[in-house]
């Protein structure tokens, strides 16, 4: 497994070694040693996470809070999705930047969205399916969203319709400059 770099020091793409011959494929997808060693963090993973969304479908942009902020390892194993992290910490020197690298199926490559950074995809294809691991559990009282439409991230959403398909909480998330979206 190697470790790629992205624009935002804390986001990386680990991309598997992958083992091909006539009969298909082999690879390692996780391994909290090979983790931690290329990282140099020291996580434990507490509970993995499955959504599968069809073509036009965008989920985001999704944090939790302290005491309960999650780390996320994101990857696509069926399907194609456009992956976005978002730095939401107001301390950081990278506050409002954000990343956006497409994942599928194929690449097999997986994005680390650390804690205190928001996540969210548009999926590329149907039935998608983005599998992650998370450092903390799923708590309703932590959760937060941003509108995926934001002006002052203005993300670019890569292939995106000007309305994609959102769920009820995704449609009245609120804007950045919300008072309450950090605590």
């Amino acid at each position: 497994m190697k470790l790629i770099k992205t624009q935002l020091p804390e986001v990386f793409i680990l991309e598997p070694t992958v083992f091909q011959d006539t009969r298909g494929h082999f690879f390692e997808s996780f391994s909290q040693v090979e983790f931690n060693k290329l990282t140099g963090l020291d996580l434990i993973f507490v509970q993995d996470n499955i959504s599968r969304s069809r073509q036009g479908v965008l989920r985001g942009i999704h944090y939790q809070i302290a005491p309960q902020a999650q780390g996320k390892l994101v990857q696509v194993t069926q399907g194609a999705v456009f992956d976005v992290a978002v730095d939401l910490r107001r301390s950081s020197p990278t506050f409002t930047q954000w990343v956006g690298y497409e994942l599928s199926a194929e690449n097999k490559r997986q994005l680390w969205i650390p804690a205190g950074f928001g996540h969210g995809f548009y999926s590329l294809s149907n039935d998608t399916d983005v599998y992650y691991k998370t450092t903390a559990y799923h708590s309703s009282d932590h959760e937060r969203s941003i509108i995926w439409s934001d002006e002052t991230l203005s993300i670019d959403w890569k292939n995106t319709s000007d309305c994609p398909l959102l769920s009820e909480k995704d449609k009245v998330a609120k804007n950045l400059n919300s008072t309450d979206i950090f605590e």
